[in-house]
């Protein structure tokens, strides 16, 4: 799981490199795949051999995962270092990229700005050390993320399929049933609001990774992505489907005007104000840790759908850890990071509160079977995992995902607060991601 600060990087990360991760910053404007020569018999000499590899990451269950490492391979020294979250560690790994020093063999990178490091060539395509065979390890989410122009450029550390969080205890007050569809959820929204005007059906001030989630789960794909050339498109019918429900949400005020993960938030998830949540399978011990007078009111269902009777999901979140190129230990780091997101770490971290990207862990009877107090007891994983079979595939980042959604409050944020509507910002959004692209050296249209 990834934790809390990383849900807002989406709406305000800084650019990466001089200006972004853009081709004339960051090295060569090749596309393609970099394949390494190395293979898994060079991973076992290595371990055999022994040495140090210094991780950047801030998840907090690597720890226990280090230190489980060095115990079975006691010739290997595992430095894990917490250089910041996002945007902090993503500035620090630049910089030494372009030092050409100082930097780690390993690192965790968000799916969203993967790409980006991919690009840049400064992450190293591990295909070549067997990583190109773990496609069926990997729920299709996040394999899709870390497959890029035909390499493979980290491992998967954990998911966000998304799911529908409520409060039953609102919702039976209300005699208001849990929506299967986007419709239903504006129906609702319209009778939870009149019958106490203090009561949303959830709240939203915009935000990029949010809206990119719900166009996913609709079967848009506004960005296509060729090596260089980019491909933005926000006029897809299946956008349409998302604006034409949630334009109505804005414009009738169904939605709380509160932002995510402040204290006016947790309020509102608290005493009732607030009384769904649209997330992803990393929730529940925010819930637990953030909202814990709320225990034993909410509960989960399955996603709304755009269209009755389909099962449609997205993810929203999660990261995944690559081999830097400039490593000098790439196999070691290689190593590592198989073992913490396909070996015995996965449990480690499953303990620690991760949600698993693994297939072989979404499809095992202790995970589906495990009853969430907070949740009344229902096995709530039993959704996440449908909903992690379910995301829809195809999908692509840009490759400077991170200065999109930098500017997404200056367009799109402002029909969350004017009289701007979602496909005029959409529009405006779509322009200077285009613009911005041709100025970094992409080929990029529209």
């Amino acid at each position: 799981m990834t934790n809390k600060p990383l849900r807002r990087l989406a709406q305000g990360i800084a650019v990466l490199c001089a200006a972004t991760l853009g081709l004339t910053a960051c090295g060569s404007s090749d596309s393609g795949s970099d394949d390494t020569s190395s293979g898994a018999g060079d991973v076992k000499a290595a371990l055999a051999k022994g040495g140090t590899i210094t991780v950047w990451a801030w998840e907090p269950t690597l720890k226990q995962v280090v230190a489980d490492f060095q115990t079975k391979y006691p010739k290997v020294k595992v430095k894990l270092v917490n250089a910041g979250t996002g945007n902090d560690q993503y500035t620090a790994l630049q910089n030494a990229v372009q030092a050409g020093k100082g930097g780690p063999d390993a690192a965790q990178i968000e799916y969203f700005a993967l790409s980006q490091f991919a690009l840049g060539k400064s992450v190293t395509d591990i295909s070549g050390y067997g990583a190109k065979g773990l496609a069926k390890s990997y729920s299709p989410g996040p394999w899709n993320s870390v497959s890029i122009d035909g390499g493979v450029y980290g491992l998967p550390m954990d998911s966000g399929p998304m799911a529908l969080y409520y409060n039953k205890k609102v919702l039976d007050e209300h005699k208001i049933q849990v929506p299967t569809t986007w419709d239903e959820f504006l129906t609702a929204a319209r009778a939870l609001h009149k019958a106490d005007p203090k009561v949303y059906i959830a709240n939203d001030t915009g935000e990029a990774g949010f809206v990119n989630s719900l166009i996913w789960q609709a079967g848009g794909h506004p960005y296509k992505v060729d090596g260089t050339k980019v491909t933005v498109d926000y006029s897809d019918p299946k956008v349409a489907e998302f604006t034409q429900v949630w334009q109505q949400l804005l414009s009738e005020h169904l939605l709380a005007p509160v932002t995510g993960w402040t204290d006016q938030w947790y309020k509102g998830l608290g005493n009732g104000t607030i009384a769904t949540l649209p997330s992803a399978a990393w929730m529940p011990a925010n819930f637990a840790t953030g909202v814990p007078a709320a225990a034993g009111d909410w509960r989960v269902a399955p996603l709304p759908q755009w269209k009755q009777g389909e099962t449609a999901s997205a993810e929203n979140g999660g990261s995944s850890m690559a081999v830097m190129k400039a490593s000098k230990n790439a196999e070691l780091a290689y190593a590592f990071i198989e073992y913490a997101n396909k070996g015995a770490g996965v449990q480690t971290r499953l303990k620690g509160g991760a949600f698993p990207a693994t297939t072989a862990d979404l499809n095992s009877s202790a995970f589906l079977d495990t009853k969430f107090p907070y949740f009344g007891g229902q096995q709530a994983n039993k959704i996440f995992a449908e909903s992690a079979k379910n995301v829809l595939p195809g999908w692509n980042y840009l490759p400077y995902q991170a200065y999109a959604n930098s500017i997404f409050n200056d367009t799109v944020g402002k029909a969350y607060v004017s009289d701007t509507t979602l496909t005029s910002g959409l529009k405006t959004w779509q322009e200077a991601i285009v613009k911005y692209g041709n100025d970094q050296g992409f080929s990029a249209g529209s």
